[in-house]
Protein backbone atom coordinates (compact mmCIF):
# COMPACT_ATOMS: atom_id res chain seq x y z
CA UNK A 1 0.00 0.00 0.00
CA UNK A 2 1.55 3.28 -1.10
CA UNK A 3 1.03 6.26 1.19
CA UNK A 4 1.73 8.96 -1.41
CA UNK A 5 -2.00 9.79 -1.72
CA UNK A 6 -2.39 10.16 2.06
CA UNK A 7 -1.82 13.72 3.26
CA UNK A 8 -1.76 14.13 7.07
CA UNK A 9 -0.31 17.66 7.14
CA UNK A 10 -3.53 19.58 7.86
CA UNK A 11 -4.03 18.00 11.30
CA UNK A 12 -2.05 16.08 13.93
CA UNK A 13 -2.00 12.53 12.54
CA UNK A 14 -1.71 9.49 14.80
CA UNK A 15 0.36 7.47 12.32
CA UNK A 16 2.38 9.88 10.17
CA UNK A 17 4.45 12.93 11.10
CA UNK A 18 4.36 13.97 7.45
CA UNK A 19 3.81 12.25 4.11
CA UNK A 20 5.78 8.98 3.99
CA UNK A 21 7.32 9.57 7.46
CA UNK A 22 5.73 7.51 10.23
CA UNK A 23 5.82 8.45 13.90
CA UNK A 24 8.25 6.21 15.84
CA UNK A 25 5.35 4.37 17.50
CA UNK A 26 3.86 3.55 14.09
CA UNK A 27 7.04 2.54 12.22
CA UNK A 28 6.32 -1.21 12.21
CA UNK A 29 2.66 -0.67 11.36
CA UNK A 30 3.57 1.69 8.53
CA UNK A 31 6.07 -0.73 7.00
CA UNK A 32 3.67 -3.65 7.32
CA UNK A 33 0.83 -1.82 5.61
CA UNK A 34 3.22 -0.63 2.91
CA UNK A 35 4.05 -4.27 2.15
CA UNK A 36 0.40 -4.94 1.23
CA UNK A 37 -1.20 -3.82 -2.01
CA UNK A 38 -4.70 -2.37 -2.13
CA UNK A 39 -6.32 -5.66 -3.14
CA UNK A 40 -4.77 -7.38 -0.12
CA UNK A 41 -5.98 -4.62 2.19
CA UNK A 42 -9.49 -4.83 0.76
CA UNK A 43 -9.42 -8.59 1.38
CA UNK A 44 -8.46 -7.97 5.02
CA UNK A 45 -11.27 -5.43 5.31
CA UNK A 46 -13.77 -7.96 3.95
CA UNK A 47 -12.42 -10.60 6.35
CA UNK A 48 -12.97 -8.22 9.27
CA UNK A 49 -16.57 -7.63 8.21
CA UNK A 50 -17.19 -11.38 8.01
CA UNK A 51 -15.53 -11.87 11.37
CA UNK A 52 -17.74 -9.24 13.03
CA UNK A 53 -20.85 -10.85 11.55
CA UNK A 54 -19.79 -14.34 12.68
CA UNK A 55 -18.99 -13.09 16.21
CA UNK A 56 -22.37 -11.36 16.39
CA UNK A 57 -20.85 -8.00 17.35
CA UNK A 58 -23.74 -5.59 16.87
CA UNK A 59 -25.31 -2.40 18.15
CA UNK A 60 -28.79 -0.99 17.96
CA UNK A 61 -29.77 2.39 16.59
CA UNK A 62 -33.14 4.03 16.99
CA UNK A 63 -34.62 5.39 13.79
CA UNK A 64 -38.10 6.73 13.15
CA UNK A 65 -39.61 4.80 16.02
CA UNK A 66 -38.01 1.47 15.16
CA UNK A 67 -34.94 -0.41 16.35
CA UNK A 68 -32.33 -1.48 13.82
CA UNK A 69 -29.57 -3.94 14.67
CA UNK A 70 -26.38 -3.32 12.73
CA UNK A 71 -23.00 -4.99 12.56
CA UNK A 72 -20.40 -3.04 14.50
CA UNK A 73 -18.67 -0.50 12.17
CA UNK A 74 -14.93 -1.15 12.27
CA UNK A 75 -11.86 0.12 10.45
CA UNK A 76 -8.97 -2.32 10.31
CA UNK A 77 -6.01 0.09 10.66
CA UNK A 78 -5.11 0.36 14.37
CA UNK A 79 -4.42 3.60 16.22
CA UNK A 80 -1.00 3.37 17.98
CA UNK A 81 -0.09 5.38 21.12
CA UNK A 82 3.35 5.26 22.83
CA UNK A 83 3.32 3.56 26.24
CA UNK A 84 5.31 6.35 27.92
CA UNK A 85 2.75 8.92 26.76
CA UNK A 86 -0.08 6.70 27.98
CA UNK A 87 1.39 6.54 31.48
CA UNK A 88 0.87 10.31 31.79
CA UNK A 89 -2.68 10.05 30.45
CA UNK A 90 -3.44 7.22 32.87
CA UNK A 91 -2.25 9.29 35.84
CA UNK A 92 -4.45 12.18 34.70
CA UNK A 93 -7.51 9.95 34.35
CA UNK A 94 -7.08 8.51 37.86
CA UNK A 95 -6.64 12.00 39.29
CA UNK A 96 -9.75 13.23 37.52
CA UNK A 97 -12.04 10.40 38.61
CA UNK A 98 -10.82 10.63 42.21
CA UNK A 99 -11.72 14.34 42.34
CA UNK A 100 -15.07 13.77 40.61
CA UNK A 101 -16.04 11.13 43.17
CA UNK A 102 -15.07 13.44 46.01
CA UNK A 103 -17.23 16.14 44.41
CA UNK A 104 -20.26 13.85 44.07
CA UNK A 105 -19.95 12.70 47.67
CA UNK A 106 -19.62 16.31 48.78
CA UNK A 107 -22.70 17.63 46.95
CA UNK A 108 -24.86 14.86 48.41
CA UNK A 109 -23.55 15.52 51.91
CA UNK A 110 -21.83 18.66 53.27
CA UNK A 111 -21.73 20.66 49.98
CA UNK A 112 -18.54 22.30 51.21
CA UNK A 113 -17.34 23.09 47.68
CA UNK A 114 -20.47 25.19 47.20
CA UNK A 115 -20.16 26.87 50.61
CA UNK A 116 -16.58 27.81 49.74
CA UNK A 117 -17.70 29.41 46.46
CA UNK A 118 -15.80 27.10 44.12
CA UNK A 119 -18.91 25.81 42.33
CA UNK A 120 -22.06 27.99 42.07
CA UNK A 121 -25.12 26.47 43.81
CA UNK A 122 -27.39 26.85 40.77
CA UNK A 123 -25.27 24.28 38.89
CA UNK A 124 -26.45 21.65 41.36
CA UNK A 125 -29.94 23.01 41.99
CA UNK A 126 -30.59 23.30 38.26
CA UNK A 127 -29.19 19.88 37.34
CA UNK A 128 -31.71 17.27 36.25
CA UNK A 129 -29.18 14.65 37.38
CA UNK A 130 -29.05 15.81 40.99
CA UNK A 131 -31.27 13.33 42.83
CA UNK A 132 -32.61 14.48 46.18
CA UNK A 133 -33.27 10.84 47.09
CA UNK A 134 -29.49 10.33 47.31
CA UNK A 135 -28.81 12.98 49.96
CA UNK A 136 -26.91 11.81 53.01
CA UNK A 137 -25.54 8.67 51.37
CA UNK A 138 -21.87 7.66 51.14
CA UNK A 139 -21.36 4.49 49.03
CA UNK A 140 -18.56 1.97 49.66
CA UNK A 141 -15.09 3.59 49.60
CA UNK A 142 -16.80 6.96 49.08
CA UNK A 143 -17.04 6.16 45.38
CA UNK A 144 -20.16 6.98 43.34
CA UNK A 145 -18.90 6.65 39.78
CA UNK A 146 -17.24 3.22 39.75
CA UNK A 147 -17.03 3.00 35.97
CA UNK A 148 -16.12 6.07 33.94
CA UNK A 149 -15.76 6.45 30.19
CA UNK A 150 -13.80 9.67 29.70
CA UNK A 151 -13.75 11.04 26.16
CA UNK A 152 -10.35 12.35 25.07
CA UNK A 153 -9.33 14.21 21.94
CA UNK A 154 -6.00 15.42 20.63
CA UNK A 155 -5.82 19.04 19.60
CA UNK A 156 -3.79 20.53 16.74
CA UNK A 157 -0.57 20.28 18.79
CA UNK A 158 -1.16 16.62 19.64
CA UNK A 159 -2.08 17.30 23.29
CA UNK A 160 -4.68 14.99 24.83
CA UNK A 161 -7.60 16.97 26.26
CA UNK A 162 -10.71 15.79 28.10
CA UNK A 163 -13.79 16.43 25.99
CA UNK A 164 -16.33 15.11 28.49
CA UNK A 165 -16.87 12.75 31.41
CA UNK A 166 -19.37 9.88 31.18
CA UNK A 167 -20.32 8.79 34.69
CA UNK A 168 -23.84 7.42 34.46
CA UNK A 169 -23.86 4.23 32.37
CA UNK A 170 -20.84 4.60 30.05
CA UNK A 171 -20.78 2.10 27.21
CA UNK A 172 -18.37 0.84 24.58
CA UNK A 173 -15.84 -1.24 26.51
CA UNK A 174 -17.01 -4.54 24.97
CA UNK A 175 -16.32 -3.12 21.51
CA UNK A 176 -12.80 -2.19 22.63
CA UNK A 177 -12.22 -5.86 23.49
CA UNK A 178 -13.86 -7.21 20.34
CA UNK A 179 -11.90 -4.76 18.16
CA UNK A 180 -8.71 -6.37 19.43
CA UNK A 181 -9.99 -9.87 18.71
CA UNK A 182 -10.86 -8.93 15.13
CA UNK A 183 -7.49 -7.21 14.57
CA UNK A 184 -5.62 -10.27 15.82
CA UNK A 185 -7.51 -12.44 13.35
CA UNK A 186 -6.82 -10.30 10.29
CA UNK A 187 -3.30 -9.03 11.15
CA UNK A 188 -1.87 -11.87 13.32
CA UNK A 189 1.69 -11.46 12.05
CA UNK A 190 2.07 -7.84 13.12
CA UNK A 191 1.61 -8.71 16.81
CA UNK A 192 4.78 -10.82 16.69
CA UNK A 193 7.05 -7.83 16.06
CA UNK A 194 5.67 -5.41 18.66
CA UNK A 195 4.88 -5.23 22.38
CA UNK A 196 1.21 -4.21 22.48
CA UNK A 197 -0.58 -3.97 25.83
CA UNK A 198 -3.54 -6.37 26.21
CA UNK A 199 -7.14 -5.24 26.74
CA UNK A 200 -8.78 -8.62 27.35
CA UNK A 201 -8.20 -8.35 31.11
CA UNK A 202 -10.91 -5.70 31.55
CA UNK A 203 -13.66 -8.13 32.70
CA UNK A 204 -11.34 -9.47 35.43
CA UNK A 205 -10.64 -5.96 36.73
CA UNK A 206 -14.34 -5.10 36.47
CA UNK A 207 -15.28 -8.17 38.53
CA UNK A 208 -12.64 -7.39 41.18
CA UNK A 209 -13.81 -3.79 41.45
CA UNK A 210 -17.47 -4.81 41.77
CA UNK A 211 -16.59 -7.49 44.32
CA UNK A 212 -14.81 -4.84 46.42
CA UNK A 213 -18.17 -3.08 46.85
CA UNK A 214 -19.97 -6.06 48.37
CA UNK A 215 -21.72 -5.39 51.71
CA UNK A 216 -21.02 -8.97 52.78
CA UNK A 217 -17.52 -10.34 53.19
CA UNK A 218 -17.54 -13.31 50.86
CA UNK A 219 -14.97 -14.85 48.60
CA UNK A 220 -17.46 -14.88 45.74
CA UNK A 221 -20.21 -12.27 46.21
CA UNK A 222 -23.30 -12.52 44.03
CA UNK A 223 -22.96 -9.97 41.23
CA UNK A 224 -25.60 -9.25 38.59
CA UNK A 225 -25.72 -7.04 35.51
CA UNK A 226 -29.06 -5.22 35.36
CA UNK A 227 -30.09 -4.57 31.74
CA UNK A 228 -33.17 -2.80 30.34
CA UNK A 229 -33.48 -5.73 27.91
CA UNK A 230 -32.76 -6.87 24.40
CA UNK A 231 -34.00 -3.69 22.73
CA UNK A 232 -31.44 -1.48 24.45
CA UNK A 233 -28.72 -0.18 22.12
CA UNK A 234 -25.97 -1.58 24.38
CA UNK A 235 -27.55 -4.98 25.06
CA UNK A 236 -24.69 -6.76 23.28
CA UNK A 237 -22.32 -5.21 25.80
CA UNK A 238 -24.49 -6.07 28.80
CA UNK A 239 -24.60 -9.75 27.86
CA UNK A 240 -20.93 -9.79 26.87
CA UNK A 241 -19.71 -8.41 30.20
CA UNK A 242 -22.01 -10.63 32.26
CA UNK A 243 -20.73 -13.69 30.44
CA UNK A 244 -17.07 -12.65 30.70
CA UNK A 245 -17.37 -11.97 34.46
CA UNK A 246 -19.41 -15.06 35.22
CA UNK A 247 -22.19 -12.80 36.53
CA UNK A 248 -25.92 -13.18 36.00
CA UNK A 249 -27.60 -10.99 33.37
CA UNK A 250 -30.94 -9.89 34.82
CA UNK A 251 -33.85 -7.60 34.02
CA UNK A 252 -35.97 -5.73 36.56
CA UNK A 253 -38.60 -8.48 37.02
CA UNK A 254 -35.82 -10.97 37.86
CA UNK A 255 -35.09 -9.10 41.10
CA UNK A 256 -37.16 -8.33 44.20
CA UNK A 257 -36.68 -6.48 47.47
CA UNK A 258 -37.97 -8.47 50.42
CA UNK A 259 -39.21 -7.27 53.82
CA UNK A 260 -35.61 -7.32 55.14
CA UNK A 261 -34.72 -4.62 52.59
CA UNK A 262 -32.30 -6.91 50.79
CA UNK A 263 -32.30 -7.56 47.06
CA UNK A 264 -32.94 -11.10 45.84
CA UNK A 265 -32.70 -12.76 42.44
CA UNK A 266 -35.46 -15.15 41.44
CA UNK A 267 -34.01 -18.56 40.60
CA UNK A 268 -35.42 -22.04 40.06
CA UNK A 269 -34.06 -22.91 43.52
CA UNK A 270 -35.76 -19.95 45.18
CA UNK A 271 -34.61 -16.39 45.96
CA UNK A 272 -30.84 -15.79 46.06
CA UNK A 273 -29.49 -12.68 47.77
CA UNK A 274 -27.67 -10.21 45.51
CA UNK A 275 -24.63 -8.32 46.81
CA UNK A 276 -23.68 -6.06 43.89
CA UNK A 277 -25.70 -4.71 40.96
CA UNK A 278 -23.85 -3.41 37.92
CA UNK A 279 -26.75 -1.43 36.58
CA UNK A 280 -27.16 -0.38 32.96
CA UNK A 281 -30.56 1.20 33.61
CA UNK A 282 -30.91 4.98 33.81
CA UNK A 283 -31.48 6.54 37.25
CA UNK A 284 -35.07 7.59 36.72
CA UNK A 285 -36.13 4.06 35.74
CA UNK A 286 -34.24 2.32 38.55
CA UNK A 287 -36.91 2.30 41.27
CA UNK A 288 -40.61 2.97 40.58
CA UNK A 289 -41.08 3.51 44.32
CA UNK A 290 -38.86 6.63 44.18
CA UNK A 291 -38.55 7.83 40.59
CA UNK A 292 -40.63 7.01 37.51
CA UNK A 293 -43.75 5.35 38.94
CA UNK A 294 -44.52 3.55 35.70
CA UNK A 295 -41.06 2.08 35.17
CA UNK A 296 -41.01 -1.61 34.26
CA UNK A 297 -37.20 -1.65 33.95
CA UNK A 298 -36.16 -1.22 37.57
CA UNK A 299 -36.83 -2.86 40.91
CA UNK A 300 -39.32 -1.56 43.47
CA UNK A 301 -37.53 -0.86 46.73
CA UNK A 302 -33.98 -1.07 45.38
CA UNK A 303 -33.20 2.44 46.65
CA UNK A 304 -34.24 1.39 50.18
CA UNK A 305 -31.90 -1.58 50.04
CA UNK A 306 -29.06 0.58 48.70
CA UNK A 307 -29.52 3.32 51.31
CA UNK A 308 -29.38 0.74 54.12
CA UNK A 309 -26.14 -0.66 52.73
CA UNK A 310 -27.64 -4.07 51.96
CA UNK A 311 -26.68 -3.95 48.28
CA UNK A 312 -24.08 -2.04 46.26
CA UNK A 313 -25.06 -0.37 42.98
CA UNK A 314 -22.48 0.59 40.36
CA UNK A 315 -22.58 3.25 39.21
CA UNK A 316 -24.38 4.63 42.25
CA UNK A 317 -27.67 6.44 41.62
CA UNK A 318 -27.04 10.18 41.37
CA UNK A 319 -23.57 9.90 39.83
CA UNK A 320 -24.82 11.84 36.83
CA UNK A 321 -24.70 15.09 38.80
CA UNK A 322 -21.05 15.27 37.71
CA UNK A 323 -21.85 14.00 34.20
CA UNK A 324 -22.93 17.47 33.14
CA UNK A 325 -21.19 19.58 30.53
CA UNK A 326 -21.51 22.70 32.67
CA UNK A 327 -20.10 20.97 35.77
CA UNK A 328 -17.32 19.63 33.49
CA UNK A 329 -15.87 23.14 33.20
CA UNK A 330 -15.20 23.17 36.95
CA UNK A 331 -13.29 19.86 37.15
CA UNK A 332 -9.81 21.49 37.12
CA UNK A 333 -10.95 23.61 40.10
CA UNK A 334 -12.27 20.46 41.83
CA UNK A 335 -8.89 18.77 41.43
CA UNK A 336 -7.15 21.76 43.00
CA UNK A 337 -9.78 22.05 45.75
CA UNK A 338 -9.97 18.40 46.83
CA UNK A 339 -6.49 17.12 45.96
CA UNK A 340 -4.33 20.27 46.13
CA UNK A 341 -2.96 19.41 42.67
CA UNK A 342 -2.98 20.91 39.21
CA UNK A 343 -4.97 19.00 36.60
CA UNK A 344 -2.74 16.63 34.63
CA UNK A 345 -5.19 16.49 31.71
CA UNK A 346 -6.47 19.82 30.39
CA UNK A 347 -10.09 20.48 29.52
CA UNK A 348 -11.25 21.87 26.21
CA UNK A 349 -11.96 25.61 26.57
CA UNK A 350 -15.64 25.84 27.53
CA UNK A 351 -18.03 28.79 27.58
CA UNK A 352 -20.87 28.49 30.10
CA UNK A 353 -23.96 30.15 28.70
CA UNK A 354 -25.38 30.87 32.17
CA UNK A 355 -22.52 33.39 32.55
CA UNK A 356 -23.48 36.58 30.73
CA UNK A 357 -20.04 37.19 29.21
CA UNK A 358 -19.86 33.61 27.90
CA UNK A 359 -23.45 33.81 26.64
CA UNK A 360 -22.72 36.99 24.67
CA UNK A 361 -19.55 35.47 23.22
CA UNK A 362 -21.40 32.29 22.21
CA UNK A 363 -24.24 34.15 20.51
CA UNK A 364 -21.81 36.43 18.66
CA UNK A 365 -19.62 33.54 17.45
CA UNK A 366 -22.14 30.75 16.96
CA UNK A 367 -20.89 29.87 13.48
CA UNK A 368 -17.39 29.13 14.89
CA UNK A 369 -18.38 27.05 17.90
CA UNK A 370 -19.71 23.65 18.90
CA UNK A 371 -22.78 24.06 21.12
CA UNK A 372 -23.88 21.23 23.44
CA UNK A 373 -26.86 20.73 25.74
CA UNK A 374 -25.46 19.93 29.16
CA UNK A 375 -27.22 16.60 29.80
CA UNK A 376 -27.36 14.96 26.36
CA UNK A 377 -25.03 12.16 25.26
CA UNK A 378 -24.34 10.12 22.15
CA UNK A 379 -23.84 13.15 19.94
CA UNK A 380 -27.49 14.17 20.15
CA UNK A 381 -28.71 17.75 20.28
CA UNK A 382 -25.44 19.47 19.43
CA UNK A 383 -24.66 22.16 16.88
CA UNK A 384 -21.40 22.23 14.91
CA UNK A 385 -21.35 25.90 13.95
CA UNK A 386 -19.00 25.81 10.93
CA UNK A 387 -21.19 23.15 9.28
CA UNK A 388 -24.59 24.53 10.30
CA UNK A 389 -27.14 26.18 8.04
CA UNK A 390 -28.57 29.62 8.77
CA UNK A 391 -31.80 27.96 9.90
CA UNK A 392 -29.91 25.74 12.37
CA UNK A 393 -27.94 28.70 13.72
CA UNK A 394 -31.13 30.71 14.21
CA UNK A 395 -32.80 27.76 15.94
CA UNK A 396 -29.94 27.31 18.40
CA UNK A 397 -29.67 31.03 19.04
CA UNK A 398 -33.26 30.93 20.29
CA UNK A 399 -32.73 27.72 22.30
CA UNK A 400 -29.71 29.20 24.07
CA UNK A 401 -31.49 32.47 24.87
CA UNK A 402 -34.51 30.59 26.24
CA UNK A 403 -32.47 28.33 28.54
CA UNK A 404 -28.83 29.47 28.95
CA UNK A 405 -28.16 27.01 31.82
CA UNK A 406 -28.78 24.12 29.46
CA UNK A 407 -26.00 25.01 26.99
CA UNK A 408 -22.24 25.27 26.78
CA UNK A 409 -20.08 26.07 23.79
CA UNK A 410 -16.55 25.09 22.81
CA UNK A 411 -14.18 26.00 19.98
CA UNK A 412 -14.28 23.72 16.96
CA UNK A 413 -11.18 21.60 17.56
CA UNK A 414 -8.67 20.43 15.00
CA UNK A 415 -9.22 16.80 16.03
CA UNK A 416 -6.38 14.45 15.25
CA UNK A 417 -6.68 12.10 12.30
CA UNK A 418 -5.72 8.56 11.37
CA UNK A 419 -5.91 6.57 8.14
CA UNK A 420 -8.95 4.46 7.29
CA UNK A 421 -9.46 2.02 4.45
CA UNK A 422 -11.70 3.20 1.62
CA UNK A 423 -12.22 1.62 -1.80
CA UNK A 424 -9.35 3.57 -3.37
CA UNK A 425 -6.89 3.00 -0.55
CA UNK A 426 -6.30 5.26 2.46
CA UNK A 427 -8.04 8.41 3.62
CA UNK A 428 -7.81 10.75 6.66
CA UNK A 429 -10.58 10.65 9.26
CA UNK A 430 -11.02 12.44 12.60
CA UNK A 431 -11.19 10.43 15.82
CA UNK A 432 -11.44 10.51 19.59
CA UNK A 433 -10.70 8.02 22.38
CA UNK A 434 -12.76 6.67 25.27
CA UNK A 435 -10.62 4.94 27.91
CA UNK A 436 -12.42 3.29 30.83
CA UNK A 437 -11.51 3.87 34.46
CA UNK A 438 -12.61 1.60 37.31
CA UNK A 439 -12.67 2.85 40.89
CA UNK A 440 -13.69 0.81 43.92
CA UNK A 441 -11.21 -0.08 46.62
CA UNK A 442 -8.49 0.61 44.03
CA UNK A 443 -8.33 2.49 40.73
CA UNK A 444 -7.43 1.00 37.34
CA UNK A 445 -7.34 2.31 33.74
CA UNK A 446 -7.61 0.39 30.48
CA UNK A 447 -4.50 0.28 28.31
CA UNK A 448 -5.95 2.48 25.61
CA UNK A 449 -9.67 2.41 25.08
CA UNK A 450 -12.31 2.62 22.39
CA UNK A 451 -11.12 4.74 19.48
CA UNK A 452 -14.14 6.13 17.69
CA UNK A 453 -13.66 7.42 14.17
CA UNK A 454 -15.76 9.53 11.83
CA UNK A 455 -16.46 7.45 8.72
CA UNK A 456 -17.43 10.49 6.64
CA UNK A 457 -14.58 12.59 5.26
CA UNK A 458 -14.23 15.89 7.13
CA UNK A 459 -16.86 14.97 9.73
CA UNK A 460 -16.20 15.56 13.44
CA UNK A 461 -19.03 13.23 14.56
CA UNK A 462 -17.60 9.91 15.75
CA UNK A 463 -20.53 8.38 17.68
CA UNK A 464 -21.74 5.05 16.28
CA UNK A 465 -25.33 6.21 16.77
CA UNK A 466 -24.52 9.09 14.42
CA UNK A 467 -22.74 7.05 11.75
CA UNK A 468 -19.26 6.76 13.26
CA UNK A 469 -17.04 3.69 13.45
CA UNK A 470 -14.16 2.43 15.57
CA UNK A 471 -10.56 1.19 15.54
CA UNK A 472 -8.37 -1.02 17.66
CA UNK A 473 -6.21 1.09 20.00
CA UNK A 474 -2.64 -0.01 20.61
CA UNK A 475 -0.52 1.07 23.57
CA UNK A 476 2.93 0.23 22.21
CA UNK A 477 6.25 -0.13 24.05
CA UNK A 478 8.81 1.64 21.85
Amino acid sequence: MKWNSYDPTQFFDEVLEKADKPRPVAKDLFEYLESLNNDELQDRKASAERCIKEMGVSFTIYSEGSNIDRDWPFDIIPRPIPADEWQKVEAGLKQRLKALNMFINDVYNDQQIIKDGIVPPHLIEGSSNYLKACRGITPPHGVWANISGTDLVRDGEGTFRVLEDNLRVPSGVSYMIENRQVTKRIFPEIFDSQSISPVSDYPVHLYEMLASLSPREQEHPTIVVLTPGIYNSAYFEHSFLAQEMGARLVEGPDLLVDTDDCVYMRTVNGPQRVDVIYRRVDDTFLDPEVFNKGSMLGVKGIMRAWKKGNVAIANAPGSGVADDKAVYAYVPKMIEYYLGEQSLLPNVKTYLCHIEEDLNYTLANLEKLVVKPVNESGGYGLLIGPRASKEELDKFRKLIKDDPRNYVSQPTLDLSTAPVIIDKGLSCRHLDLRPFILQGKDCWVTKGGLTRVAMVEGSLVVNSSQGGGSKDTWIVET
